[in-house]
Order: structure tokens, then C-alpha cells, then sequence
């Protein structure tokens, strides 16, 4: 077919009709807590909080950290996804005095997750929903009449970056995922604008406030990486969930990384691939592949400093029949599982890239034909050597 990848994803996505939860121009429920911040008409943004109609605790509706480790299944995940209802308001990225906004950056912080009143203009639509792979899905959304909730208590950890107006952004993120914080935590308080510097401050929308965390936290480790002496064999880490296959292969070299994603057979007969990747030095333009680019290579980074090791890291995906777009956590989160297994061990590059054939339904010719990085590295056998 020939699609760039967003114009592929939205073909996928355009025929999707899933049903959400269904409620009236009113709703008491907690919010797990969770907020989006919308993209259309920046610098306006659509801003406000998602809450599901039951009490008690809702946090796994906002934690996907912990969706693949519990088993949780594509429909599944959409099911718990779509029971959140947004609410929304039209504000300035700016305008930290408006209520709406005050309280949305509460929820935001929260340590777990609040209670809420809200009240719309109208009915949400019952049948309605966002299914992006930037974002989570979510359900029906309306403007917001009223919005009330109870008193929160701020994580620790994040009250205090908000609080810290002298404090930049970025440091912020890494200080924050150094204490132990979850991504989830993090990107949803950088999306309402609680780090920075206080003249600096601005509401992110959500999509953009994901891969900027992923961007962050990616080129922070990413710097670690390089301080460290070369992975010593070829590695190869696998995983499956949620209709995709992952295989990262760690190679003993500086590090390089590189990132090639297949669709297969989804919307009929096709077999669409993408690619990208950075040198050493970095990735300067943004990822034509959008957001995954980022959240893969966080991961991978992530594992490698975890392990005290450098590498070049390339990273296979395919996706098949069944899968539906959940937003790119859903590759972060399959890479950091990929990355806790048990690694398969080779001698040599060509043994690897074998094995992984031997998986991929496309077959390894197909992603050869798409790589960058696995020429160079193939020329650049002898280089490593000098770094060890």
C-alpha cells in the first residue's frame, strides 16, 4: 500500500467502533487520577479530568505499567480505558489561575485516586471514544459545567518539584525517575505544567508530554550508556503481548540504536514496515515512526544501565490480525518485559539475526531491506575493539 505510518494508523483506527460508558450530563466516580490535555488549537488547549462512574480505587485504569504484567488483553485494556469519561474546558496554556486548571493540576499530583463531582453542558456521548497510538484510548468527553473533588494528597516526590519554581523541567523528570517514580506519575505532572521554571510553565498536551518524558529520560540514560565498557556477546530478548512479537538484539558495540516496526495482515493483505534510528552522536530531527521511537529506545537505555553494559540495540517489531493502537506505552512497556527475560546468547551477529528470522513472520530479509543500522554494523565488525 505504500501509507506513511500515520496515515496507516489512522486507516486502522477510522473503522474502529468500540462501545464506551454511557452517562448522563452528570457523574460521581474517582478519577484514578488521570487528566488529558488536548492538541487542537494550541495554544487553547482542551484541558480537564477523567473519571470512571464508580468509586473506590480506579488506578489501574491509569497505570500501564502494570496492564502486561497482569495479563491484561487488548480488549481488556480498551474495556477499562473506554470507562473513563473526560471532561474538558478550553484554556490557554498559560492560564495556571484558572480553576479548572488548578484543580486538574491537583488531580495530576495526587498520591492515589480522588473522588469527583462533575457536571457537563451535555450528555457525553455513549458511543464515542479516542483511539490513538500516541495516547491510551478514552471515552466520551463534554464540556465541563462544574468539576469538584475532594482534598488531595500530593506525592510527595512531585509536590516538591511543583513547588520548586526554580527547579527546571528536565532534571525535574530524571530526579523524579530516579526516586523510583513511575512514568505513568511523571508525564501526567509535566502534561499540566507542574515542573519548571515558574515563568517557563505551560499545560502540555498529552501526546506531546508522553514522548518529551520519553525524549528526557531516553537521552539521560542514553548518556549513562556510553560511559560504559561493551557488552561482551550477541543478545537477543523476546517477549509477545497485545498482538505484537518484540525481539531486541543487544550488539557488543558503541552505542547505536535502531527501530523497525511491521504491520501484518491488520486492515486485509497488507505488509506495512517502518523504520529509524540514531548514531552515536544522536537524533537531532523528530522520528518519522512518531512517539515509539522514543519509548523503545527509553527502555532498551533503561535495561542497559540496569545491567552496568554498552551496546547497539535493534529492536523488531511486527504486530498482528487483532491489533488495535493503545498508544505507545504499549511498546515501552513490551520492550521493558522483552528486557526482563532470560536473554538467548550468540557468538556472532549473523547467528542472531538468524534466530530472530526464524520468529518473524515476514522473515529477516524484509527488515534487512529496511535497515540502516545493520549495514554499518556489518562493516564496522573490527571498530569495536578500540572501545573495549
Amino acid at each position: 500500500m505504500g501509507y506513511g505510518k500515520s496515515t496507516y494508523l489512522s486507516k486502522l483506527t477510522s473503522g474502529l467502533r468500540l462501545k464506551s460508558a454511557e452517562v448522563g450530563e452528570k457523574l460521581e466516580g474517582s478519577s484514578p487520577p488521570s487528566v488529558f490535555i488536548g492538541k487542537f488549537g494550541y495554544p487553547k488547549v482542551f484541558v480537564g479530568p477523567m473519571l470512571a462512574q464508580q468509586t473506590g480505587d480506579t488506578s489501574l485504569m491509569d497505570m500501564p505499567e502494570k496492564w502486561i504484567p497482569q495479563g491484561l488483553t487488548t480488549e481488556k485494556i480498551a474495556e477499562l480505558r473506554l470507562q473513563l469519561v473526560r471532561g474538558k474546558e478550553l484554556v490557554n496554556i498559560r492560564d495556571f489561575k484558572n480553576k479548572i486548571v488548578q484543580k486538574v493540576q491537583e488531580v495530576a499530583l495526587a498520591k492515589k485516586f480522588v473522588y469527583s463531582d462533575i457536571e457537563f453542558t451535555k450528555k457525553p456521548r455513549g458511543i464515542s471514544f479516542s483511539m490513538d497510538d500516541s495516547h491510551q484510548p478514552f471515552g466520551p468527553s463534554a464540556e465541563i459545567k462544574s468539576f469538584e473533588k475532594e482534598n488531595v494528597k500530593f506525592e510527595l516526590s512531585l509536590g516538591k518539584a511543583y513547588y520548586d519554581s526554580d527547579l527546571k523541567a528536565a532534571p525535574a523528570v530524571v530526579e523524579l525517575y530516579e526516586k523510583g517514580l513511575q512514568f505513568s506519575q511523571i508525564q501526567k505532572a509535566f502534561s499540566v505544567g507542574a515542573f519548571g521554571l515558574e515563568k517557563n510553565r505551560r499545560l502540555v498536551p498529552t501526546r506531546w508530554s508522553i514522548t518529551a518524558v520519553d525524549d528526557i529520560l531516553g537521552k539521560y540514560l542514553v548518556s549513562k550508556v556510553k560511559e560504559n565498557p561493551l557488552l561482551d556477546c550477541y543478545q537477543v530478548y523476546e517477549f509477545s503481548a497485545l498482538n505484537n512479537y518484540f525481539a531486541v538484539m543487544l550488539v557488543p558495540n558503541i552505542w547505536q540504536y535502531e527501530w523497525t516496526e511491521a504491520f501484518i495482515h491488520i486492515l486485509g493483505n497488507e505488509e506495512e514496515i517502518f523504520s529509524d534510528w540514531e548514531p552515536n552522536a544522536g537524533k537531532k530531527e523528530y522520528s518519522p515512526v512518531g512517539g515509539c521511537f522514543y519509548s523503545v529506545r527509553f527502555s532498551v537505555a533503561e535495561t542497559l544501565v540496569e545491567i552496568g553494559k554498552q551496546a547497539s540495540a535493534l529492536v523488531f517489531r511486527e504486530a498482528y490480525p487483532g491489533y488495535i493502537p493503545l498508544g505507545v506505552f504499549a511498546c515501552r512497556e513490551i520492550t521493558r518485559n522483552a528486557l526482563k527475560q532470560q536473554p538467548k546468547e550468540f557468538a556472532d551477529m549473523a547467528s542472531a539475526l538468524n534466530y530472530i528470522g526464524t520468529k518473524l513472520q515476514l522473515g529477516m530479509p524484509r527488515f534487512r531491506q529496511e535497515s540502516v543500522l545493520l549495514k554499518g554494523l556489518q562493516a564496522q565488525t573490527s571498530l569495536a575493539r578500540f572501545f573495549k
